[in-house]
């Protein structure tokens, strides 16, 4: 292992801007969800069943526009793109701290369909900038970016509602997102590389990359999100469940630092791992935390294994991503991508809070860990079909250069 990786991809020309802007940038983004979900609950004064129809309107939103921004940018430049959804994200936040709860509904879905698309940007952006052999890293840098973005994002909106209140509060979401916005739009960073933008590649037909493989590789991203999602719910239970319901921040917290540890050491290495052994064992690595018993500190310790496996796992998910798709089709891609991390988010809670209902938090650990397992295993036959573990190289129609395939079949690395 050594650094040296991460001192050439922070060298190259915008890599430091756009990382640092994407980190800025998440974080009202990710704060949005909490604002709302409090605004709901303390303000409107209605129960979290409502509150939580709301963030499933947002989040059904996003899942729809994701992609839809993704091939938007690379038909028509992310300009374009950005005016759209940051004139719909300040037209939103104006309104909704004086909408009623019906209204309130309806505006979250549309703002989730024209929500900034930053999350996919970056990463379409930071693989235009980054050279195919040293992306690893790079979507490390960026995994680690996203970690700290929602340690900082949700403190931050829990603070400034218990002090000013929500609707005070949505304002100040509302600017944040909308100078993200701004600020990506003033950077203007590159959706291709220069090789690419000189090969002059045109959008490319779906069917020459949605393919099987692409579909189980979404499916993994899908299955860590899924995992991630009843695992923090299921912490919070488990620390309610035994009567230390304080120390849940600080318990997350270094969850999350676990997460960033892991991604520093995954992009060091000089070898690549599969996203779906790093799935794998990260569900697999799940199933036993709800056997710990003695207090928050051994919580703590459980969580170890699994939790070094975060960011590696959705870092390699990423960088296989942009070696399967074409640059023409980078955006959408990208944009699937980030609908099936929402997929996942979306189905992971409710799984998670009916197992805590009907069995208890312990067994939530277990059954969280084991349907990750189970999706993982399901997965695999499309992705060994699909030509996935084979070296090869594949003509694009339409491109103006190939694209090597070199992902090798869990659960050996690549």
């Amino acid at each position: 292992m050594t650094i040296e990786p991460y001192r050439k991809i922070l060298g190259l020309p915008g890599v430091r801007a756009l990382l640092l802007v994407g980190l800025l940038a998440r974080v009202p983004v990710i704060a949005t969800g909490i604002v709302l979900t409090l605004h709901v609950v303390n303000t409107l004064h209605l129960g979290f069943a409502q509150a939580g129809l709301v963030g499933t309107a947002s989040t059904l939103g996003t899942a729809i526009g994701s992609p839809l921004a993704g091939r938007m940018m690379d038909r028509h430049g992310l300009r374009p793109v950005l005016a759209v959804t940051t004139v719909a994200q300040a037209l939103f936040w104006i309104a909704a701290p004086r909408l009623g709860y019906h209204a309130l509904l309806a505006g979250a879905l549309v703002a989730g369909l024209l929500a900034l698309p930053v999350f996919s940007l970056v990463r379409q952006c930071l693989a235009a900038l980054v050279p195919a052999d040293q992306r690893r890293p790079g979507f490390a840098l960026d995994s680690m970016a996203v970690e700290l973005s929602y340690m900082l994002a949700p403190a931050a909106a829990v603070a400034a509602v218990t002090a000013f209140g929500s609707r005070p509060t949505m304002h100040a979401a509302g600017i944040g997102v909308v100078a993200a916005g701004i600020a990506l739009i003033a950077l203007n960073p590159p959706t291709r590389s220069a090789a690419e933008q000189t090969a002059g590649e045109t959008a490319v037909p779906r069917r020459q990359w949605l393919r099987p493989r692409l579909f189980a590789l979404l499916a993994i991203s899908s299955v860590l999100t899924f995992v991630l999602t009843a695992t923090d719910l299921t912490v919070i239970a488990k620390l309610k469940a035994d009567g230390q319901t304080s120390w849940t921040g600080l318990v997350i917290a270094v969850w999350c630092g676990y997460s960033l540890i892991g991604g520093f050491v995954y992009g060091a290495l000089h070898r690549s791992v599969s996203p779906l052994l790093l799935a794998g064992g990260l569900s697999a690595l799940t199933i036993p935390v709800g056997l710990v018993s003695g207090g928050w500190w051994w919580l703590l310790v459980a969580l170890i294994p699994a939790g070094v496996l975060c960011a590696p796992s959705l870092s390699a998910s990423i960088d296989t991503l942009s070696k399967w798709v074409p640059s023409g089709a980078r955006g959408e891609a990208m944009g699937l991508h980030g609908t099936a991390l929402t997929v996942g988010v979306a189905a992971g809670a409710p799984f998670a809070g009916a197992i805590i209902d009907g069995y208890g938090p312990s067994w939530a650990f277990a059954a969280t860990g084991a349907a990750g397992v189970l999706l993982v295993l399901i997965a695999l036959p499309f992705w060994r079909l699909a030509g996935a573990g084979a070296p090869a190289t594949t003509p694009i129609a339409g491109a103006g250069s190939t694209i090597a395939e070199t992902v090798a079949a869990a659960p050996s690395t690549r």
